[in-house]
């Protein structure tokens, strides 16, 4: 249209312009033909500015593009940096990573170092004097899910053996929360207790004489008030699964406060079913896990299945506290055997002598100690002793295996809340010793003294 224009604007001008008086052909002749050189150049002039404009008009539009494309990169940044501003790191020994909609990640481990020595009488061949022992070496994960899932998987890595520990996948779903894989089953308050949280080197005689191990199965756990109940079934350990050999645990407990102080009562019942031809053993060393000798032994033992009962309880009262627990396993023997019933338990007192500190608990058992005034804050951690008279008796039924009467003593130190040095002393009295002296005597004592450092995150 700027063209058209323009050309009739020259054509009026040129008809203004025209003289009125007669010119000479030639003349007009010229004067037209300049005319058109300058109309044709007018023209190519409009044509390049047309040109311009479309070239500026294109670039508007590649700018406006940039312009929306970049927006949305920093819309996307900024929604990505509110996400990140979203979740939250809080140290526990390490980084624990939690963010919204329900995840959770952390790092967690273990390292115990252990050792001491035995003193047995001589005859006896035992071997004795100094060991000791990377106890337990773990590395793992766990964490939550979204929709109520968790998770936990743990191997240790102790004296250059890998085992597969703790592999969870758990539900929580108000009250109730449902475990499925490799864990301990619920066998007591000592063997629930984590190996971090006890107040001796070695748990209870019984919980390792009976064979309490971690086993692959689903277990529930109920918890409302003071009540929790949890009950499960199991096969066998992860490295040794044989789909033939099946179990059945349950645990109840009462875990009511009274006044400042935590009380704890419950009992816990176990079945385990045997395929034909199985044996079992129960045997048990003296208090520290650095040696290998055994001083009672059932030997092996034929089982068609065994049961067991379990009753516990405990009071955790400021700086002291107090526990017992009892365990019968009854084995029952192929046709025309005597079925044996077996004994073991032990009675704990302890004490903090540090002002302020107490014995951790949650869930139906112990839990980490955090001492009040620790080490690097202007304290020196928490300091604990406690005493234990144990208990494991093999003899029943034509099975001599011996009994063990173990009294125990222990001083504790965390100077953190994740780390801990650890001494203990055990006298073992022996009767029916698998290992007699030389003169035939199987009644005897054995002394052990074992000391560990810990560190876990």
């Amino acid at each position: 249209m700027t063209r058209n224009v323009s050309l009739i604007a020259l054509a009026g001008a040129m008809a203004v312009s025209a003289p009125a008086s007669a010119q000479d052909s030639g003349d007009l002749r010229e004067e037209m033909a300049q005319m058109r050189e300058q109309m044709a150049a007018m023209a190519a002039r409009i044509d390049q500015l047309e040109g311009e404009l479309e070239d500026v008009e294109a670039e508007a539009v590649a700018a406006k593009a940039e312009a929306v494309s970049a927006g949305t990169a920093i819309a996307a940044v900024q929604e990505t940096q509110k996400e990140q501003d979203s979740a939250s790191i809080e140290f526990k020994g390490t980084p624990q990573v939690e963010a919204d909609g329900g995840w959770s990640f952390k790092p967690r481990g273990r390292l115990q170092y252990d050792a001491g020595f035995i003193n047995a009488p001589n005859s006896t061949g035992a071997e004795e004097g100094f060991g000791n022992d990377v106890r337990r070496a773990r590395l793992g994960i766990s964490g939550d899910m979204p929709g109520g899932f968790g998770y936990k998987f743990e191997v240790d890595v102790a004296n250059s053996d890998l085992a597969v520990t703790d592999a969870i996948i758990s539900y929580e779903a108000g009250d109730v929360d449902i475990q499925v894989g490799q864990f301990n089953n619920f066998q007591g308050l000592e063997e629930l207790t984590s190996s971090l949280h006890t107040s001796f080197i070695e748990r209870a005689a019984f919980t390792d004489a009976f064979n309490f191990i971690r086993r692959v199965g689903v277990g529930v756990t109920y918890g409302a008030g003071d009540v929790l109940v949890q009950g499960g079934v199991f096969t066998d350990n992860m490295d040794r699964l044989s789909n033939q050999n099946w179990s059945a645990d349950g645990r109840v407990i009462y875990i009511p406060k009274l006044g400042d102080a935590q009380l704890h009562l419950g009992g816990s019942l176990h079945y385990r079913s045997y395929e034909d031809g199985s044996t079992v053993r129960y045997r048990q060393r003296p208090l520290v896990g650095f040696t290998s000798e055994r001083f009672i032994n059932t030997g092996n033992l034929g089982a068609e299945s065994e049961t067991g009962f379990g009753l516990e309880s405990a009071i955790i009262s400021g700086r002291f506290h107090a526990v017992a627990e009892g365990y019968w396993q009854n084995l029952e023997m192929p046709v025309g055997m005597d079925d044996p019933s077996f004994f073991g338990g032990y009675a704990e007192v302890g004490y903090f002598l540090t002002s302020g500190d107490t014995r951790g608990y949650k869930g139906g058992k112990f839990d980490r100690t955090k001492p009040a005034n620790p080490v690097g804050e202007g304290g020196m951690g928490s300091l604990q002793i406690n005493a234990r008279y144990d208990r494991l008796d093999l003899n029943d039924g034509g099975v001599f295996g011996g009994t063990q009467d173990g009294y125990f003593l222990s001083l504790v130190w965390k100077p953190t809340d994740y780390t801990m040095l650890l001494a203990n002393y055990g006298r073992l009295q022996y009767n029916d010793a698998v290992l007699p002296t030389a003169t035939g005597d199987t009644s005897y004592g054995v002394d052990s003294f074992g000391v560990r450092a810990q560190i876990d995150f």
